[in-house]
């Protein structure tokens, strides 16, 4: 779907088909979840439409005609308590109550996609607008351990597959090495013009090549190729020394400022975004999971195998962490479970519509953590939605439904 067009307000505008509004009851989370996709999948059959165009942004979700001259509904994000969809219909839904309402009434308003992931990317937009908005509201629960990190990869000065003596002697043309080994004169014009890369440290030619042209350029003594001139201990000793050397530089170097989070994301990036709880701290993302809906999920690394990748899952009994594995065939699959997939977007999508060895089915919703019950604008008037597309206009009774 490309990257999501962002407005000058930090807002990005998706087109949909609105097609209309139900009341929620007042019940506990997992049975208005169950409610609501029962309702939703009545309302699939759903003829009566209208093409309408909605905003997302930080501040809330708005929605205009298909030409965006004329505003036909608007919430402030911290009036919609939800975000659902249900990609295999493109149907895309969250629940709201009415500014101004007295009684708090809650509303669930359904919209129909072009296709699945079209469904699918509404949802991740309001999904991601929970989340930045928690961030703008607990900025002492952001995650901070890994911003402004810098890629490092550190030189090995130990045996790469090739003789130890061959590595002596590259180890000492190194130009890094200068006054790291005592005795070793730092007068040297061969070494301030030999600077290189880690991937020029072996070179293709071979190694007695190496040798014979670095004694022809009188770099270092025939006999410095020698083992024994330059051992295994002295090479260790060499390597602590220069990462010590690297880690006092990168503490003098300014940190670099991370990019700051944006809907303006593509459609696997904000994926992304939505699955890690991206920029809110890990124990905090455990304790919102633990209020979310049930079915919903966390990626992150595995709380006992940093290196590892692990789902978090809130099921009916609790938080359960499955690790990722990795298959022999280089494929994923969660831990005691026998489906491999290609991709970790794969799999987080089979088992949305497949329940397998999981207890329940991952969920597409997601809870707005923000989201206040009382309304604060008490003199601000209720808006009435269009009388055209009123789910209570349908022949069809909710009570039947419910």
């Amino acid at each position: 779907m490309g990257e999501a067009p962002v407005g000058e307000d930090g807002a990005v505008t998706r087109s949909a088909e609105y097609v209309g509004s139900f009341p929620v009851d007042d019940r506990c989370l997992d049975d208005q979840i169950e409610q609501l996709h029962a309702q939703l999948k009545v309302l699939k059959t759903c003829r009566r439409r209208r093409q309408v165009s909605l905003k997302f942004s930080i501040k809330g979700v708005k929605m205009y005609n298909e030409d965006e001259t004329t505003l036909l509904m608007a919430h402030a994000l911290r009036r919609v308590s939800l975000s659902t969809a249900q990609p295999a219909d493109a149907q895309f839904a969250f629940v709201s109550h009415n500014p101004g309402s007295t009684d708090a009434q809650l509303y669930c308003h359904v919209f129909q996609a072009r296709h699945a992931r079209a469904a699918q990317f509404l949802n991740l937009l309001l999904c991601r607008c929970f989340q930045l908005s928690y961030l703008e509201k607990h900025p002492d629960e952001a995650q901070t351990h890994s911003e402004g990190s810098l890629p490092r990869r550190n030189p090995s000065l130990l045996n790469h597959g090739f003789p130890l003596s061959v590595s002596a002697l590259v180890s000492f043309r190194r130009a890094p090495f200068q006054g790291l080994l005592p005795g070793l004169k730092k007068n040297s014009k061969s070494f301030d013009n030999t600077q290189s890369s880690q991937d020029d440290v072996f070179p293709t030619s071979s190694p007695s090549l190496v040798r014979k042209k670095a004694i022809r350029t009188k770099a270092l003594c025939s006999g410095a190729y020698r083992s024994f001139t330059f051992t295994p201990l002295k090479q260790r000793l060499v390597q602590e020394r220069l990462n010590a050397s690297q880690e006092k530089a990168e503490d003098k170097t300014p940190a670099r400022r991370s990019r700051a989070p944006s809907l303006a994301e593509t459609e696997e990036a904000l994926a992304h975004a939505v699955w890690c709880w991206a920029g809110i701290a890990t124990d905090s993302s455990y304790s919102l999971l633990a209020d979310d809906v049930l079915g919903s999920y966390l990626l992150c690394p595995h709380p006992k195998k940093p290196k590892c990748g692990s789902l978090i899952i809130r099921f009916p009994s609790g938080l359960m962490t499955h690790l990722l594995e990795n298959s022999r065939t280089g494929k994923f699959l969660l831990e005691k479970c026998r489906t491999e997939f290609s991709s970790i977007a794969e799999l987080i999508e089979h088992y949305t519509e497949t329940q397998d060895e999981l207890p329940s089915l991952l969920s597409c919703a997601r809870v707005n953590h923000c989201y206040e019950w009382e309304e604060n604008t008490g003199k601000q008037p209720p808006v009435k939605l269009p009388k055209v597309f009123s789910i209570a206009k349908l022949k069809s009774s909710s009570r039947k439904w419910f």
